[in-house]
């Protein structure tokens, strides 16, 4: 495989982000459609959240990976 081939470190960190943002994206859709109805199952509603959250962390650590703090 050719150098010219290959992505940048950082981008596939950039792809990998905008699918975790998608998947937050559609669990909170997800989360919010099952709060709409009354019959709502809670201990599903927790365990989606509670995958969100999880997801919510694995982007910091993404995008914390991509943008590193600078120190002034």
């Amino acid at each position: 495989m050719n150098s010219s081939s290959e992505m940048d470190p950082i981008e596939v960190l950039r792809v990998k982000l905008e699918v975790l943002r998608r998947q937050h994206r559609d669990l909170d859709d997800a989360i919010e459609a099952l709060q709409e109805r009354r019959s709502a199952d809670m201990l599903t509603l927790r365990r989606l959240k509670k995958q969100k959250l999880g997801l919510k962390d694995q982007i910091a650590v993404l995008e914390d990976r991509i943008t590193p703090d600078i120190i002034a």
